[in-house]
């Protein structure tokens, strides 16, 4: 593989000539603060080509050395998740700006070995392992690179949580967002309310594809993650530089939580006491009420988050939270009253700041989809703009910080496809090249304002998909072209070489193929057509957006 097949793509990369061959002689020299790298990457190329890499100076008798360190110089020019690479016959030398970019260089590293370099184990013998002759300086344009992994619709357990977590820093995405509750089911163990797990993260059965689809699955399902699973998770995370962000959403997708504990919701208009986790898709009215003892619950609740997740943000959803109950509840109405709100919009916008106050207070970050604009943005909010753009630009030209990942670009439960062969099409077509062609700044923005984009994700929602491989299908190949969007310093969609894109995304493939990844292939036969089973049968009959 040659410097010019790298994906995501680098931002200057030179070839020279001649090649640096691994052998059982070379050693793995890592300066300070780069000995997690190195243990990561003995292992990685271990495994693949079984050599030792064995740890020395690199200098005499042991041979020639792949040397990691920490720059700088790089750090000033580069910042510290950009890195400088260079190749020639005697040694690899690899310059990270801090941790993090000693890391994503030794992904380029990885990569420039070719795609059985991502195997397990040698699967050639007495395969020659040499990397072409190079000098690759690179760095990240946006700091949050991320992937939204929705397990509450359809539970995913843990180890597939950390094959994604590979996966993500295969492709050099820094963030997993990961959506833990929602009306379908709540998934991660809390020990002050084990009601939650006990009861929430199970439904008695779950619609097979679309809501619109006349097919059940009638087998309970569920999941959920105990506190050390969240901190293994979390961990594991850490040592391949990506944060973990949790979702716990608030007011609305809370059906799960009101069925473990009926208190939570209006029970002034319905009774509570009779509802289930909801096995259906799409949106339920069943709300939390606005009330203290609803406040004081979720403190608790985001109490033992933030004893689990180190990150920065958390996230609290406020999206498609239906206010019906709101308007027809007495509690409500005399909240709103009390408080001397303008409306429902106004009382959701008093229960999204009080957790911006309650996270600020304790040093974190609230973070929420764009209807948390509604009724007015909590001072320190920030937002993950879905509804397109304008919720972002809104956002962005008031001074809050930004993620940009509109439904109508990067949502990858969506169809790749026109055509009959997707296995359960629904919303709009967004083909790799769509998602590829996508701009995470609006042109509208300021310079000072487009500042405020922290970043980008894909969103992967999984009312259907049930399984890994569905999971694989929906995601692959567009969230390799997500990732050069997010990485890349082309801010121009137009700057962008699709044709060349394609021609690396030929050897790409292979890596994927190592990777053990359930991608759709651009052409050929689809992955149940290759292996049939995988994927299950097509829905038929399912309208084609919705």
């Amino acid at each position: 593989m040659t410097p010019a097949d790298l994906i995501p793509a680098a931002r200057v990369q030179r070839g020279s000539p001649g090649h640096f061959v691994l052998d059982e002689a070379t050693v793995l020299d890592a300066g300070p603060g780069t000995a997690a790298t190195a243990r990561w990457l003995r292992g990685a190329l271990g495994a693949a080509t079984g050599l030792p890499l064995d740890p020395g100076t690199g200098d005499g008798a042991r041979g020639r050395a792949v040397r990691l360190r920490i720059d700088t110089g790089v750090t000033d020019e580069l910042g510290p998740e950009g890195y400088r690479l260079r190749v020639d016959t005697e040694a690899v030398t690899l310059r990270g700006g801090g941790p993090a970019g000693v890391f994503w260089g030794a992904q380029t590293l990885r990569q420039l070995l070719g795609p059985e370099a991502f195997r397990r184990a040698p699967v050639t013998a007495d395969r020659r392992w040499a990397l072409p002759g190079t000098l690759i300086e690179d760095s990240p344009r946006f700091g949050w690179r991320g992937l939204m992994l929705d397990v509450a619709r359809h539970f995913l357990p843990k180890d597939d949580v950390l094959r994604y977590l590979d996966l993500l820093a295969a492709h050099k995405l820094n963030v997993l967002h990961l959506h833990l509750t929602d009306d379908q089911g709540w998934r991660i163990e809390i020990k002050r309310y084990p009601g939650l797990t006990e009861t929430g993260a199970w439904r008695p059965r779950t619609k097979y594809g679309h809501r619109a689809s006349p097919l059940w699955e009638e087998k309970p399902h569920g999941g959920y993650y105990t506190q050390d699973d969240i901190r293994e998770i979390v961990a594991y995370a850490a040592r391949l530089h990506i944060t973990v962000v949790p979702e716990i959403d608030i007011p609305g997708h809370s059906q799960a939580a009101i069925a473990a504990y009926p208190e939570l919701g209006n029970t002034d208009v319905i009774d509570t006491s009779a509802l289930s986790v909801w096995d259906n898709w799409g949106i339920t009215e069943n709300v939390l009420a606005p009330t203290d003892n609803v406040l004081r619950f979720y403190e608790a609740v985001f109490d033992e988050v933030l004893d689990l997740f180190p990150s920065t943000y958390v996230h609290v959803g406020g999206d498609e939270c239906l206010k019906d109950q709101w308007r027809r509840s007495p509690t409500a109405q005399t909240r709103i009253k009390e408080l001397g709100l303008a409306d429902e919009d106004a009382l959701q916008s008093w229960f999204i700041r009080h957790f911006d106050s309650w996270l600020t207070e304790r040093g974190r970050r609230l973070i929420g989809w764009d209807e948390i604009l509604q009724g007015g943005l909590a001072p320190g909010a920030a937002v993950s703009s879905w509804r397109g753009y304008a919720g972002g630009i809104t956002a962005a030209q008031a001074g809050h910080d930004v993620v940009m990942c509109p439904e109508q670009q990067v949502y990858l439960d969506h169809r790749q496809h026109g055509g009959a062969d997707e296995p359960v099409p629904i919303g709009f077509v967004r083909t790799l090249e769509d998602v590829y062609r996508f701009e995470p700044v609006p042109p509208r923005l300021t310079d000072d304002q487009a500042r405020h984009v922290l970043g980008t994700q894909a969103n992967v929602w999984t009312e259907v998909m049930e399984n890994r491989a569905r999971v694989d299908y929906q995601a692959f190949p567009r969230l390799v072209a997500l990732a050069e969007v997010a990485w890349s310093s082309l801010p121009d969609s137009a700057e962008r070489d699709f044709a060349d894109f394609e021609r690396r995304m030929s050897v790409h493939y292979g890596t994927l193929d190592a990777l053990g990844v359930d991608y759709r292939p651009s052409g050929g036969p689809l992955p149940w057509q290759r292996r049939p089973g995988v994927l299950g049968r097509p829905i038929e009959g399912t309208p084609p957006n919705v």
